[in-house]
């Protein structure tokens, strides 16, 4: 083994320690002279790299009609600015720059003006050239982000304005930048607006409405993109895909949401009516599906607007279509039968104190009248007596009965400012004055007084017994659905099995019937189908419960379904108005009648036969010309072909008969003689200029007129 040589290798250890000293050395005081003498230069470096996490905005959902028309739909909306300091720091130099902006901003004013015409051209040029002018904090001219125009505007203007001088240039060359922003498009207008909702533009988040109950759903996921600053440009990383929306599909009809809107706004326009405000809400019998749904409320301009969803958020005293439940009730207690008579005498009778009257106690009453001619005439006296008779003793039990038939049931629908039924239950401890039971409560609750119902929820009622007793959940929503696929199926959901017993709804099936073939609903109903319902005329009491202060105000209705004798759609259409006349059968009955008569239309199926007269002819009269051809079409049709072929000279050397053939058999026949034809008309032949039979000579010409 040889020794070790301290004196050698030691040396040249240490001579490398220094070396590496040294260099650390080094190293250290490069890195201070960096953080200081260099520490602007660097900063300035950093602020030219920049990486920042941005939120990206996914596409917002559609919302869809029941038959796919698009009702609610995202496009983009742009806001436009001008950036005056861009380019400056390029290859262009800021005199350049000056220099075509000089040059071009007249023809830029001229242009914006052309695009935004509320605007003067000199208006353009002179807020431009403010936003040019204009010093920054830094002590540089031009501003940074100066708006073009003080709205969003949609794409079609975006890309006019993009096409300008300048403007056209790249971002960081020529300064035009814009912010996107996603918008809400109603191809349908206000078609059911306050049912389908709204945004709040500024925040682009849901405000009412369907919007708002499926804002998740509809809302997407955001997606994330890192944004680095190069050289002052930055360049867009995608970290994490947005995704987009999920689409909607209604229960909503748009044909039938039109005939409904337009239905109810000439009766609110009717001068008699004079309308504050009213509501329709159209509704499908097996499902529970909401085809039409309106709510209109007279605005400060006179016209008729959708403000508040009435329909669903509206508590008021329902008025006499009411008593329907209240029969009910005593029906399906077997308390009452149709044979019984009540004495309402002259049509106003006392009960505990207060008096009771019919509509018609001016003219004598109706005197003595059975169970059904009670509701066909809406005898107020006629329920309020049964009812106060029979349930007086015991009030909790009739409002059980009320419960148990669903007309207090809380529908729980997807739409926010819903309120569900106040139905006092007696012997309910309370301070309110306007809570508490005394004995006059059950007469005029029984009457539709003394309850808040919204309109939602008595068509609902009515759908269930025009749908034999089962109480169908209002459904508003269908499915769910991401590109084209069903992602999700709202069934319909029955919410009571059965809400009386069978011979109880048949019963009051066959009086509200009758309500309409002979009682006071006659102008609801219609000569082509039977029509079924009841009508309400309710007076709204004032802010301190009271009837009787200033101008009364009325509450009319007509609920009911058709047809009668297989029931399909059920509808209730409410009017708000002041002072007579007021008829809940004579306003909102007539608007209850024209949507019925248009529902029904569109569903009509004819045959053909049914527009043809005794001349009309269904077989298809056939052109002379390729007779094989023609046999074999009519062959396959099913139809009898008697027609005989023409007899056409086989001969070259005369001109042939074409009257009969269309004009392309006419012209080869013709032309194929070596005779030039000319055309006037579409169809058939008609007449030919050269008679059949004519000799051909050179040149000839022939005209043709068709039919």
């Amino acid at each position: 083994m040889s020794k070790f040589k301290s004196d050698k290798v030691m040396p040249r250890y240490f001579a490398i320690a220094v070396v590496l000293t040294f260099i650390g050395f080094a190293i250290v005081g490069k890195a201070m002279y960096i953080m200081t003498a260099k520490k602007d230069y660097w900063t300035q470096v950093a602020s030219r790299l920049k990486r920042d996490s941005v939120s990206v905005k996914p596409n917002r959902g559609n919302i869809l009609s029941c038959d796919g028309q698009l009702m609610a739909s995202s496009l983009p909306e742009y806001k436009i600015y001008m950036d005056f300091q861009a380019g400056t720091d390029d290859s262009i130099g800021i005199f350049k720059r000056d220099s075509i902006w000089a040059e071009k901003i007249d023809s830029i004013a001229y242009e914006l003006n052309q695009i935004f015409p509320s605007r003067t051209t000199a208006d353009f040029k002179d807020y431009l050239l403010a936003g040019k002018r204009k010093v920054m904090k830094n002590g540089k001219v031009g501003a940074r982000h100066w708006p073009i125009w003080p709205r969003r505007i949609d794409y079609n203007t975006f890309c006019e304005v993009r096409k300008l001088p300048i403007f056209r240039e790249p971002i960081y060359k020529g300064g035009f930048h814009w912010e996107e922003y996603n918008s809400r498009n109603h191809p349908f207008g206000t078609l059911a607006q306050r049912t389908i909702g709204s945004l709040f533009g500024a925040m682009d988040s849901a405000k009412n409405g369907l919007e708002l109950s499926f804002d998740s759903i509809l809302r997407g996921t955001n997606g994330i993109m890192h944004r680095r600053k190069v050289l002052n440009k930055y360049m867009d990383i995608p970290v994490q895909t947005p995704i987009n929306g999920y689409d909607i599909v209604t229960t909503i009809d748009v044909s039938m949401q039109d005939l409904a809107e337009r239905a109810l706004i000439d009766e609110l326009k009717d001068p008699q009516v004079n309308g504050e405000m009213g509501v329709v809400i159209l509704m499908e019998v097996k499902t529970g599906d909401v085809k039409a749904i309106v709510n209109m409320t007279r605005g400060a301009d006179g016209e008729y607007h959708e403000m508040v969803n009435n329909a669903v958020s509206y508590r008021c005293e329902p008025g006499s279509v009411f008593k329907v439940a209240s029969f009910l009730v005593a029906l399906d207690d077997g308390t009452i039968d149709t044979t019984m008579t009540i004495p309402t005498g002259c049509g106003v009778m006392e009960m505990h104190g207060r008096p009771m009257k019919d509509h018609n106690w001016r003219r004598g009453g109706y005197g003595t009248i059975n169970v059904a001619r009670a509701l066909e005439v809406s005898s107020n006296i006629g329920v309020s007596y049964l009812i106060d008779k029979y349930y007086g003793h015991n009030p909790r039990k009739y409002v059980e009965g009320l419960y148990r038939i669903g007309i207090h049931e809380d529908l729980k629908i997807p739409i926010v400012g819903y309120h569900p039924p106040m139905i006092r239950m007696p012997d309910t401890k309370t301070t309110d004055r306007t809570k508490y039971w005394s004995k006059t409560t059950l007469p005029w609750m029984s009457i539709g007084y003394e309850t808040q119902i919204a309109p939602i929820n008595t068509v609902t009622f009515y759908n269930a017994i025009a749908n034999n007793g089962k109480m169908m959940q209002p459904r508003f929503v269908k499915q769910i659905m991401k590109d084209g696929e069903v992602i999700r199926e709202f069934e319909p959901v029955v919410l009571k099995e059965r809400i009386a017993k069978p011979q109880a709804i048949k019963t009051m099936q066959t009086i509200l019937e009758h309500v309409v073939s002979q009682g006071l609903g006659r102008k609801a109903g219609s000569k082509s189908f039977k029509v079924a319902g009841k009508t309400g005329t309710a007076q709204v009491a004032d802010q301190y419960g009271g009837y009787h202060s200033g101008t009364t105000r009325y509450w009319l209705s007509f609920a009911g379904f058709f047809p009668a004798d297989n029931p399909r759609y059920t509808c209730i259409v409410c009017i708000k108005k002041s002072g007579l006349p007021a008829s809940g059968g004579g306003m909102s009955g007539v608007v209850f009648h024209h949507i019925a008569e248009g529902v029904m239309a569109q569903n009509l199926r004819r045959s053909v036969k049914d527009a043809c007269d005794s001349t009309s002819r269904l077989v298809p009269e056939v052109k002379s010309s390729n007779i094989a051809a023609t046999n074999y079409v009519l062959k396959d049709l099913g139809i009898k072909n008697e027609m005989v072929a023409p007899k056409i000279n086989s001969s070259k050397n005369i001109i042939p008969d074409v009257i009969g053939m269309g004009a392309r058999d006419a012209v080869y026949l013709l032309e194929s003689r070596g005779v030039r034809t000319r055309i006037h008309g579409r169809g058939k032949v008609k007449s030919q200029s050269i008679y059949a039979g004519t000799a051909i000579k050179e040149g000839m010409r022939c005209e043709l007129y068709l039919e």
